[in-house]
């Protein structure tokens, strides 16, 4: 890699660990789609192991607000959803795997945004934690269904629980990638390169996180989610 695409790289990090840190989500909308577009052998392992230590942290500055009730059930919809991902990961090359990037990105944040006001109950919760294990194990993107649950929730709770349910499903997708050979050193090695630039973003949300709240926090979000998958579907 070049130093201007490790750049690139870098900053795109730093900016997205602040937006996810603000928000809630956001991390792997914006970083997959120029990650892919750089280098897609980084893709999902790079994005899932970074998201570990960010999703920690926005976990435990907001615990109080932690809705464990939809942490349980999405988290069970995840195990399953964890192997079907895998699965497609193994079948498809770099080229369509940005296109699943991209396509499954901007489908899930349309539905969102133009779905109506509810309250998730637990067959639709362990729904949308299927539909993220295929996703994040397979594209590293895991966001908009979380998005599609929660974006009518008070913005602590979106964001502590949130970070919850992508910990145990980031978690569940690397040991299911490690087991099948999916994780190689020279990845790793890069994405601990990245790792002061992820917590300066996610330091940096502290600042502003408290003020985003209500219709403003969910239409930030969606946003992040259409333009991200439109701009991969355009560069695949």
């Amino acid at each position: 890699m070049t130093l201007v695409a490790f750049i690139i790289v870098a900053v795109t990090v730093l900016l997205s660990a602040f937006v996810q840190g603000s928000t809630g989500m956001g991390f792997a909308m914006i970083t997959a789609p120029v990650v892919s577009f750089i280098d897609p052998s980084l893709i999902p392992v790079m994005l899932l192991v970074l998201m570990i230590p960010l999703n920690f942290y926005v976990a435990a500055r907001e615990r109080a607000d932690i809705h464990w009730h939809g942490v349980k059930w999405i988290s069970v919809g995840r195990f399953a959803g964890t192997f079907f991902g895998l699965w497609i990961l193994v079948i498809v090359n770099l080229h369509q795997l940005a296109l699943l990037i991209g396509w499954s990105t901007l489908v899930a944040a349309v539905i969102a945004l133009v779905a109506p006001k509810f309250t998730p109950n637990k067959p639709f919760l362990a729904i949308v934690g299927l539909i993220t294990g295929v996703t994040e194990t397979s594209t590293g993107v895991g966001g908009p269904p979380y998005a599609l649950a929660y974006q009518h929730s008070p913005g602590p709770e979106l964001r502590s629980t949130v970070a919850v349910c992508f910990l145990v499903g980031e978690v569940i997708s690397l040991i299911v990638l490690a087991i099948s050979g999916q994780i190689t050193g020279p990845t790793l090695l890069f994405t601990a390169s990245m790792l002061p630039f992820l917590a300066v973003g996610s330091l940096l949300s502290r600042f502003v996180h408290h003020r985003l709240d209500g219709p403003v926090l969910r239409y930030i979000v969606l946003g992040f989610a259409i333009i991200s998958g439109a701009v991969v579907i355009v560069q695949a």
